[in-house]
């Protein structure tokens, strides 16, 4: 893995140059530079195992320099400056389900991973049982509106071994839920969600024709330029039996699209 230390400053610098307008002088430029962990350090292009590879073709995840994690319950507890130091770069957390469930997990892993300086977001996990109001007045209840989150993420995807909901809306329907549980949101986050899904779920609701979406994209047997043809992505999962340092058991791996510099950018809301 390669360590690269990339300030503010500097940053903006690099923005700059890659064709983004330089700052005009104002009381925030003048402000001092912050010096997070986040922001001063990034470890790229880990070497994270896994227990069940891909053997990929074309461009593989390890070509990206930013990679993270998400968790649950299931993780336990997580030594999450070990795992920093390792290589995550971002971790989504789980927050809810539903309308009515909360991950008896999230509280120590949302104030773990911004101790250990890992930029951190929730995700809830849609049930198409309840309103979409109902489930994002439910998220809004229990994850924190902080100025260092990530984007908050929106989980839809089929559940067919699900005990209590396994209704399977048609495409127009689940956009316009979607749409409903993402405004709200960023209303009051600040930020549009990113929507995580998976291929079916994408193939057969076309969620891909949300405007003004970012898109998480699970793949884990193919680029998702081969699995999701035509599709934007900002964040790819790329396998479910990833092997962390400082997580017990297998985790989900995922990238970010881009280089560091636009990784900064996109993390503090550029």
């Amino acid at each position: 893995m390669r360590r690269i230390w990339v300030g503010s400053i500097l940053a903006a610098g690099l923005i700059a140059a890659c064709g983004a307008p330089a700052p005009t002088p104002d009381k925030r430029a003048a402000a001092p530079a912050r010096t997070t962990a986040a922001t001063s350090s990034l470890v790229t292009y880990p070497k994270f195992g896994d227990s069940d590879p891909h053997p990929w073709k074309g461009r593989a995840p390890g070509s990206y320099p930013i990679h993270g994690i998400d968790v649950a319950r299931y993780q336990g507890d997580i030594d999450w400056r070990r795992a920093r130091n390792a290589g995550v770069s971002f971790a989504y957390v789980k927050a809810t389900e539903g309308g009515d469930f909360l991950d008896p997990m999230f509280r120590d892993h949302w104030r773990g991973a911004r101790r250990a300086g890992v930029r951190r977001g929730a995700y809830h996990y849609y049930y198409f049982c309840r309103p979409a109001e109902e489930q994002a007045r439910w998220f809004i209840r229990n994850v924190p509106r902080v100025a260092d989150a990530l984007p908050h993420v929106l989980d839809m995807e089929w559940n067919p071994h699900s005990p209590t909901c396994r209704l399977r809306p048609d495409g127009a329907k689940v956009r316009a839920e979607a749409e409903r549980f993402l405004s709200i949101l960023q209303a009051h986050y600040g930020r549009r969600p990113v929507l995580y899904t998976t291929v079916d779920f994408f193939r057969e609701t076309d969620i891909g024709r949300l405007k003004n979406t970012e898109f998480w994209l699970r793949s884990v047997a193919g680029h998702p330029r081969q699995v999701y043809p035509g599709a934007f992505w900002t964040f790819w999962q790329y396998t479910g039996t990833g092997i962390v340092p400082g997580v017990n058991g297998p985790v989900d791996l995922n990238v970010f699209r881009a280089s560091p510099e636009i990784w900064l950018r996109w993390a503090d809301g550029g």
